[in-house]
Formats: C-alpha cells, structure tokens, sequence
C-alpha cells in the first residue's frame, strides 16, 4: 500500500525532497541534475516508494522534454558559429565523431556489449550538457571567454546533432523488417519536409504579424509560445517523429523573431520546474541492485568521458593552431555526458533497442561525470597550470588562432584590452588623437569590426599568460583594460608586471568597493565607466544653463 494515497500530497512531498536535497547539492557545488535524480531513487519503488502517480509524472517529464528541445531550438544561433570560426564546427563534430567510434570500441570489444547496445552507450557518451556548462561558466564570468564561446559553440553543434539522432531513432526505431523500414523511412522523410515547408511558410508569412500583435500582452506571448510548443509537438508525435522533434522545430521557427529572447527568458524557469519530474521518473526507474553490477563498466565509461573527450578537443584545437591552455579549458566542457544522454537512452528503452540495465549503466556514468567534471570546471585553472607542462606536446610550434606572434605586432603607445561599446569608445577617442593603439579582444566579430574602423586588432585573451609573452610591452605607455571583470582585471595588473612593464596602467570598475583592491594591486588609474559618465553628462548639462549670479543682477 502506498505511503501516500493522495497525488497532490505526494506531488507536495516531492518537491519538498528536491528543495531539500538541491540544497545539500548546491552547497556541495553539484548540479541539481544529480539531486533530482537521487531524490527519484529515493522516493521510487527501491526505498520509501513514495512516487505512484507515474501517469501524471511521465506526462509532465514528456512536457519537460519537450520545452527543453524547444528553448534549445529558441536559443538556435548560427551566427555564433560562424563568428568563431570553423572551432566550434570541427571540434564539435570531431568529438562527436571520435568519442562515438571510440566508445563503441570500448562497449563492444573490452566490455563485450552487443553492436545495436555499444552503438547506444556510444552515442549518449559523445553529448555534453549545455544547461550545465553554461551555467558553470556564467557564475566563473567565463562565458564571454575565448574557451567560453568555443564551448557554447561546439555545445550547440551536439545540440543539432542530438536532435537528428533522435529524428532518426523516431523515423527508423518501429520498422520489423528490411522493406518495412524503408517504406516507413520515405514516408517518415515525405512528411518531414512537408512538415518543416509548412513550418517555414508560417515563418515567412504569419509568425511574425501574430508575435508582434501578442508582444502587446507579455504573459499572452509567454502562454502562445507555450502553446505553439506543445501544438507542433502533438504535430511532430502524430506524423511519426518525436514530440521532440516537433518542439525543437517550433523553437526554431520562433528564433528568428525579435521576441526570441523576451520568450527565452519566461521559458527558462518553467522548463527547469518540469525537467524536475523527467529526473524524478528516471531515478524512480532505476533499479539499483541492477546499477550495482554495472559498477566496473560505469567506472571504465566514466574514464573515458573524463580524460578521452577533453583530450579529443584538446587535440582538435591544437591542431587548428589554439594554444594548449585554450584547448584544455575548452576541453574540460565536454568532461560529461548531459541530459540527452538520459533522453537518449529513455527513447531507446521505450524502443525496445536497449535494457533497464543499459539504461541504468548510462544513468550512473552521467552522475559520475557530471558530478566530477563540476569540480574540474570549477577548478580548472589551477588544474591547468599544475598540468601545463605536460599538454604542450598538444600545442603546434606556432599556435597563433587565439593570439598573434608577436614578431607581427608593432610597437604601440597604449595597449587595450576589450573592445566592447567601452572600450570601443576609448580606442576612437585616442585615433581620434592620432594615439598609437593596439586593441585586445576575444570576440572574432569585434576585431574584425574594429579593423574595419582602422584599428589595430589581434585576437587574444587578457587572462592568458602565455598571450602576454606576444605583446609590445616593452614600447608601451599605457595598458588598459575596460574588462569589468575585478578577478580579470587583477590578473592584468598581475602578468603585464611580471613580464616586466613599467609604464602605467588603467582598469576598470563598476563598484567602488573593488576600486581600493585594484589600486592597491598597482592601477594608476581606475575607469568608472558609469559615474564618470554620469559626472561628464551632469558638467554638459550645467555648461549649457544661464550664469545664476548674472540672472541675478539683471533688474
């Protein structure tokens, strides 16, 4: 008899557990993804078995999924592909690539798996979490990192990728023979490209009129999108796809509308809360006496993804000319398997392709690696600098794609690093002064923005020691930064000293409570970018009014 015989109560209960144990994982630095998971272990059939309505939590885990696929086609940027160059494409279809042969060669011949069950296993090893990773990264402030926005590229490349591997395991998975299977999969591919005709034709010709019309009311373009979600969902499930499928199409079809971003935001939360019970169902299901014999397999799995992927991107990167640093931050990314991994292997148990034992080996891989390679990304830069040493030997002779040599840079009067609206700003104002300037940027698209202005640019990374070693120092007077960034900033002050400057420094703030840290770290200068402008504006606006004392004196 159930502990709890009334559903709201056990929903209740629930989400009472999972506040609870997210907290124990949060103070633990571990993602809620583990904790989740744990509390479906705890509450399922194996130890108080208090989850029994599993009708209502499947269909909000299958609602869950779909809004997952359905932000992750919302949040569909190209552009940031193509603005970092062919690093996110290479190194995210070579990962895939190699982790996926060389995964299956470890399930099928060291551990003796079946073809179709290595193939899986294979499969959800290559995928990497981008919930995670971007959320790693933005409480490092690493986000708009060089390795931050290869990272986000080539996590969106495994996005596409999961996506037409769960189209394919959907359009082939139900055929029982040779020519069934190639009936259903011309006729699966017939109504996809009706499918997808229809959805751009409404891209062209309606969506944009309707979402302009219900951007009016917030919460009616938040409760459209959702509803378009689920519709081309039910669409995508009824013509022989997934619901994921579908979801992920009506994200992309809403992508490319200027409201993309004021959805993206409303739905992010929503799609946590029912992710919740995708977890929940999946830790229910695991039988751990089962898990428990997959221990060794896990273990030599979880190896593999967290020595085999970084290295793959560390190589793949070495190899297109990114120092080694670059590369092994990068690399550390893709150091776990993500969530489509555990869709993936769902999809595949519901198939019939897969067993509960599979499933529960792939599940104990994704808390191994998630779990560790939150630490490894938390701390990858000491990790780094106690392992430089060795991962030269990835690194070419000539490793110039995230800096220039330095025998290419004149020498300059000021060095400036980040060329945002800031530093865009500053670096005109000294041309304007025909000052001799070298601007510093991560972003590919701002140095080749600002080189079309006349600017001299190079590609680089203010935290990377290595890259200080190219620069002019030497002839310099000035270094600036215009990161806002007091951790980067430190770092500035820190390395251009240690590789001997001796001219003067300038760097940034925007609270004033960092500004005494900064100077007592040897900034000669500190930029408030924000008061100084308000002071700038106020002294405008005072210039501009009548004398106060001759207003006076006139009779």
């Amino acid at each position: 008899m159930p502990i709890i015989d009334n559903v709201f109560y056990e929903f209740a209960v629930l989400l009472f557990v999972a506040v609870v144990i997210g907290g124990i994982a949060t103070m633990l630095k571990q993602p809620l993804i583990v904790a989740f998971i744990a509390v479906g272990i705890i509450a399922g059939p194996t130890w108080l078995s208090v989850i029994t309505a599993e009708e209502s939590l499947q269909l909000l885990a299958t609602m869950g999924i779909a809004l997952l696929l359905f932000v992750v086609g919302l949040k569909l940027d190209l552009h940031l592909i193509r603005g970092i160059g062919p690093v996110a494409l290479i190194s995210g279809l070579g990962q895939v690539a190699f982790t996926s042969i060389i995964g299956y060669g470890i399930c099928y011949l060291l551990l003796g798996m079946s073809p179709l069950t290595s193939l899986y296993v294979a499969v959800a090893l290559t995928f990497s979490s981008t919930i995670i990773i971007v959320k790693l990264l933005s409480d490092k402030r690493e986000i708009d990192s060089l390795h931050g926005r290869i990272a986000v590229g080539f996590l969106i490349v495994q996005d596409i990728v999961v996506v037409l591997v769960l189209i394919g395991l959907n359009s082939l998975g139900a055929g029982s023979g040779e020519n069934t299977l190639l009936r259903e999969s011309i006729e699966v591919a017939i109504k996809g490209i009706l499918f997808i005709a229809a959805i751009a034709l409404m891209m062209r010709y309606v969506l944009p009129s309707v979402t302009r019309f219900l951007a009016r009311t917030p919460e009616l373009l938040v409760l459209s999108a959702i509803a378009w979600a689920f519709m081309l969902a039910a669409a995508g499930d009824a013509m022989g796809f997934s619901k994921e499928v579908g979801a992920f199409l009506a994200g992309v079809s809403l992508a490319s509308t200027p409201f993309r971003e004021q959805i993206g935001a409303r739905m992010v939360s929503l799609r946590d809360f029912l992710l919740l019970f995708f977890f929940l169902a999946l830790g229910s299901d695991l039988d751990l006496s089962q898990i428990s014999e997959q221990i060794v397999p896990a273990a030599i799995l979880s190896i593999f993804v967290l020595v085999g992927n970084p290295l793959i991107v560390l190589v793949l990167m070495g190899r297109m000319g990114y120092h080694a640093r670059t590369g092994f931050l990068a690399g550390l990314t893709v150091a776990q398997i993500s969530e489509f991994s555990l869709i993936l292997a769902a999809l595949g148990l519901t198939l019939g392709h897969i067993d509960e034992q599979t499933l529960g080996l792939i599940t104990l891989v994704g808390l191994i690696t998630i779990g560790t390679s939150t630490y490894l990304i938390l701390y990858s830069h000491p990790i780094y600098d106690r392992m430089a040493p060795w991962l030269k030997i990835f690194e070419r002779k000539k490793a110039d794609r995230d800096a220039r040599h330095a025998e290419s840079v004149e020498p300059h009067d000021v060095i400036l690093f980040g060329l945002g609206r800031y530093g865009t700003g500053i670096a005109r104002g000294l041309k304007a002064s025909n000052v001799s300037l070298l601007g510093i940027d991560f972003d590919p698209e701002a140095v080749h923005s600002r080189q079309d202005e006349g600017i001299d640019m190079v590609f680089g990374e203010a935290d990377d020691p290595e890259f200080m070693n190219t620069l002019p120092l030497g002839q310099a007077h000035w270094v600036i930064s215009t990161v806002p960034s007091v951790d980067l900033n430190l770092t500035v002050l820190r390395s251009v000293r240690q590789h001997g400057f001796d001219g003067k420094i300038a760097v940034t703030s925007h609270h004033r409570i960092e500004e005494q840290r900064l100077q007592d770290a040897g900034a000669d200068l500190v930029l408030r970018p924000y008061e100084d402008a308000a002071v700038r504006a106020s002294e405008m606006i005072v210039e501009t009014m009548p004398d106060r004392t001759q207003a006076e004196e006139k009779p």
